[in-house]
């Protein structure tokens, strides 16, 4: 049976994702943030203290935070939280998981990036700035894992219905961001699930160090 990791799995894309792989008969390890806070060096290090011995065939780097602020508001908290959650904690998920891959000769590495690091928009300095460093890894480790059959890609998604969507925003503020995709509506977790769940699947035997926008034409505009 094949083993996937995925971060932020408790809900919205991330449980999408997790459903998608136990649908297709993997075992799925989604640690709560409670086992493991990606915010906290320390939470992280600890966590693959305890389960060094874990091995994975599949990584899912979905976790993320989204603070909007201008320039002028943005604190080093917001700062140093973001890269570790974006950026640092990923990579020693990674650092920690990669070996039992190359000894394998197997692996599928997707990180979740954003249509975000495709365009911007006001506020978003410090969510743009860490989800384009994720693609950042995936270029590099593309390259260096390839070899070792380890295919490694980012998926960008656009605006999608999760329920923090729903939590944050009035059904007349999803109508009116509805209008500005080409195909008029959202997309379903599901959907973001599913173009992870094939580059992380053995379907996937080629494609490797590339990012992939999954937004419903909006960043072709």
């Amino acid at each position: 049976m094949r083993k996937a990791f995925v971060t932020g799995g408790s809900r919205g894309i991330g449980k999408a994702i997790c459903e998608e792989f136990i649908a297709a008969g993997y075992e799925v390890c989604a640690p709560s943030r409670h086992e493991l806070d990606l915010s906290s060096l320390a939470s992280v290090q600890a966590y693959l203290e305890v389960n060094k011995n874990a091995e994975y065939d599949v990584i899912v780097n979905n976790a993320g935070i989204n603070d909007i602020n201008l320039i002028e508001n943005i604190s080093d908290e917001e700062i140093q939280r973001a890269v570790n959650i974006h950026q640092i904690s990923p990579l020693q998920i990674l650092r920690a998981y990669v070996p039992s891959m190359k000894k394998k000769r197997y692996g599928r590495i997707v990180n979740i990036g954003s249509i975000w690091a495709a365009v911007s928009k006001s506020g978003r300095t410090v969510y743009s700035m860490t989800k384009n460093g994720i693609q950042g890894i995936t270029n590099t480790l593309a390259v260096e894992l390839a070899e070792h059959n380890i295919l490694v890609n980012t998926v960008c998604p656009g605006f999608t219905m999760t329920e923090l969507t729903q939590k944050n925003n009035t059904p007349e503020q999803i109508a009116e961001i509805s209008k500005q995709i080409p195909m008029q509506r959202m997309a379903e977790p599901r959907e973001i699930a599913a173009v992870v769940y094939f580059l992380a699947s053995e379907k996937n035997t080629y494609m490797t160090g590339q990012k992939i926008v999954v937004d419903g034409g909006y960043v072709s505009l």
